[in-house]
């Protein structure tokens, strides 16, 4: 897909803080987020609300910060999916707008809505994930988590909102 456009409004990830994100490979980035998604996700994983998910592969696209990962339930458990295996789902955003969801500064419905974060696929299964990201109530489980990703999408923000910088000599190397 890739077809999330960065403007003012829709900060992104400054491009040298992305590159060494995109240097490692996205099952290395499956494979950590499963570890952290299935403490995170526990009672949720328990009592059977994210078996919509079972037998399925979703795929997130971080496009500013050039990584991916997939992932999918197997025997109960958020698992790393094999990279060469079709996805049923994919979600695809800026890290900022990912953040601005998990800290919910903004809604899910508004990030959509906006074309901000972008489905493609089993749009069923989409909704499904949506349900559940909506229904989440995770700020007694992450408190002081969630402080630390509002500053990071503070700053994220405030970054990108600076004036992009100019060359100093901006006729260099042409020729009259």
């Amino acid at each position: 897909m890739n077809n999330v456009t960065i403007t003012p409004d829709n900060p992104s990830l400054p491009a040298p803080l992305a590159l060494p994100l995109s240097l490692v490979p996205g099952t290395t980035y499956s494979h950590a987020i499963v570890k952290v998604l299935n403490k995170l996700f526990g009672p949720e994983l328990a009592d059977g609300e994210l078996d919509f998910l079972d037998g399925k592969v979703m795929r997130v696209d971080v496009v500013d910060a050039r990584l991916h990962f997939c992932i999918t339930l197997r025997d109960g458990q958020l698992a790393a999916a094999e990279a060469n295996r079709p996805h049923d789902l994919s979600i695809e955003g800026s890290i900022y707008d990912f953040l601005l969801l998990a800290t919910r500064r903004e809604d899910a419905d508004t990030l959509f809505f906006n074309r901000r974060l972008r489905l493609g696929g089993d749009t069923e299964l989409g909704l499904y994930v949506k349900n559940f990201l909506d229904a989440l109530e995770l700020e007694g489980r992450i408190g002081p988590f969630i402080k630390l990703m509002n500053g990071v999408t503070s700053l994220i923000g405030q970054i990108s909102s600076l004036p992009k910088p100019r060359l100093p000599f901006p006729g260099l190397g042409r020729r009259n």
